[in-house]
């Protein structure tokens, strides 16, 4: 997977709305990329405010 979540994501939605493959969702306690969908662009962490999103 080239992309994950960290617990430090706040869950405010900004990563899945600009991710273009529509890799990332909502999950039990903060949002969840989908690896199979994940292209590696990096739109993800441009985005999220909390840098909960690492690359692997």
């Amino acid at each position: 997977m080239p992309h994950k979540i960290t617990e430090d994501c706040v869950a405010c939605g900004a990563c899945a709305e600009v991710c273009p493959e529509g890799a990332i969702s909502e999950g039990d306690e903060y949002y969840v990329i989908d690896p199979d969908l994940c292209t590696d662009c990096g739109t993800c962490m441009e985005e999220c405010p909390s840098d909960a999103i690492i690359k692997l």
